[in-house]
């Protein structure tokens, strides 16, 4: 499989990242980002670029990819609506549509999150949009499945982003196989998310479109 990846430089897509180098069945990885991943490897090609609202740039870099892994992500604290908007919801469809003029039918993983609101109708912000962001997707004609994790533990050096969300995972580390047990649709881990990424890319599958924690790790074999 060819894997087109976005959000690498994060702690989800550090995960994914490294679970498309690990599986025999992924032949490449093209990373889209604005910087450079700190993972390396033959198998992963690097596209530097600026603008998620448009890759036309690269729909002759594209062709051929059979899934695309979706994990760019941003807080919701301290952003307004629209700028939370432009990076949950506008890249991820641009990035779908591009996929679709150059393809045919490509899986599209997305990372959402455990309380994304498939109404719309709910009165936090960022599960609204997430919702919103998913249901578009899901109408799309693409092999489409919705990641919706709760806690995720961050595993095979991912980091999350800002020092305080590193200190949270570091003190609630050593709690993750309490959480796992006690709330299975809740708990995972990026390297879990990884693997169910991968699986959910091969033709073959059969697996629901929104999938929680519990469906994760399954697919993942944890």
């Amino acid at each position: 499989m060819k894997i087109l990846l976005l959000g690498s430089t994060g702690m989800v897509g550090h995960g994914m990242l490294h679970a498309c180098v690990a599986d025999a069945d992924v032949e490449s990885v093209t990373v889209v980002a604005r910087r450079t991943p700190t993972l390396t490897h033959p198998k992963v090609r690097v596209l530097i670029h600026e603008d998620f609202a448009d890759l036309s740039p690269l729909r002759a870099e594209l062709k051929g990819i059979d899934a695309c892994h979706y994990a760019i992500g941003t807080s919701s604290g301290g952003v307004t609506e629209a700028d939370y908007t432009r990076v949950t919801f506008d890249y991820a469809l641009a990035a779908a549509h591009t996929l679709l003029e150059v393809g045919d039918r490509p899986a599209f993983v997305y990372v959402s999150g455990r309380s994304a609101d498939s109404s719309e109708q709910s009165s936090v912000m960022w599960a609204r949009v997430k919702g919103a962001a998913e249901n578009a997707l899901l109408a799309l004609p693409m092999r489409t499945h919705v990641l919706r994790p709760g806690y995720i533990r961050p595993r095979n050096g991912a980091r999350a982003s800002s020092p305080a969300a590193r200190a949270f995972y570091t003190a609630t580390g050593p709690l993750f196989p309490v959480l796992r047990r006690v709330f299975p649709d809740w708990a995972t881990s990026t390297d879990a998310i990884g693997r169910a990424a991968v699986a959910l890319s091969r033709p073959e599958n059969t697996e629901p479109a929104i999938l929680t924690s519990r469906d994760i790790n399954r697919l993942a074999g944890m």
